[in-house]
């Protein structure tokens, strides 16, 4: 096998990480402020793929473009759904949420299946096939485009988080939420808005996954179970866990569809999983608990 074929693979590995890392961001921020695992996350990111997909072919949109339509609506829809469905569930027993996150997920699911058919669909815009060129070797430009957009997403998600005084208090609600309440801060539209963000951030790797990927009703299946290995793989609530766990699971993705069948792509990352867990439960970049 050539070197040129091992830094392409690597190079594909290392952008796809980058989308894979933005998923996981949204499904960690949720975790971390509120202790939610929120399994209709893939379902989430489908239907974002949706809208992108409608206001491109029926509007013209570009898939880029239509994040300023798609952004702000997921973020209502994320903020709409946690004061609704999750918050009346957030002090019960930890498989109740898991039970409605559950549910929410076959229900939106069902509902894309009944609405949208489950035919797949594929969007080809302008630069589909186009290349740029990197050194020897040549990159997909859609992909190159996700991968810098998940990486400017993913820093100014950090920069909210660091220096805004919302970010400071889904910060505290994350750590003490009884405490963050006896401070004044309004813990419930806190949650909420964690929620949106976390949706947002979703939507825009479901938009930016467009112009490469396909969009069905059980797509987001494919982004979430991956999104949960990196998430408890960086360590479960790390923003930057999500990130060096995201880059990790692309690289190992894309090298093993070298050396394996195309299907079996994702064995090398559940090997890794398992490995990283036995050694170090907490994750790779987790806190460890006494």
């Amino acid at each position: 096998m050539s070197a040129e074929v091992i830094l392409s693979s690597l190079a594909n590995g290392v952008m796809l990480g980058g989308l894979y890392a933005l998923v996981a961001l949204g499904l960690t921020l949720i975790f971390g402020v509120m202790k939610v695992i929120n399994f209709a996350h893939g379902s989430l990111m489908m239907l974002s793929m949706y809208a992108s997909f409608w206001l491109a072919t029926r509007a013209g949109l570009d898939p880029y473009l239509s994040l300023l339509v798609t952004l702000p609506a997921a973020f209502g829809v994320g903020y709409a759904i946690q004061r609704a469905v999750i918050a009346p569930v957030l002090r019960a027993p930890e498989h109740n949420q898991l039970l409605m996150t559950l549910g929410l997920a076959l229900f939106l699911d069902n509902l894309a299946l009944v609405v949208f058919r489950a035919d797949p669909r594929t969007l080809l815009v302008a630069y589909s096939q186009t290349t740029v060129p990197l050194g020897s070797i040549r990159l997909n430009l859609p992909r190159l485009l996700a991968f810098a957009g998940a990486l400017v997403i993913s820093g100014l998600l950090w920069l909210f988080l660091k220096r805004t005084a919302l970010g400071r208090a889904l910060r505290a609600s994350a750590e003490e939420r009884d405490g963050a309440a006896l401070c004044g801060i309004p813990v419930g539209r806190v949650h909420a808005t964690a929620f949106g963000i976390g949706t947002a951030c979703v939507a825009a790797a479901g938009a930016m996954a467009l112009p490469f990927f396909y969009v069905s009703p059980e797509v987001g299946n494919t982004f979430v179970i991956t999104a949960f290995v990196v998430v408890v793989l960086g360590g479960l609530g790390s923003f930057p866990g999500a990130l060096v766990g995201g880059l990790l699971v692309g690289v190992v993705e894309s090298l093993g569809g070298l050396y394996v069948h195309g299907s079996l792509a994702q064995i090398g990352i559940f090997g890794l999983f398992v490995a990283v867990l036995l050694i170090r439960p907490a994750g790779l970049l987790g806190a460890r608990h006494a």
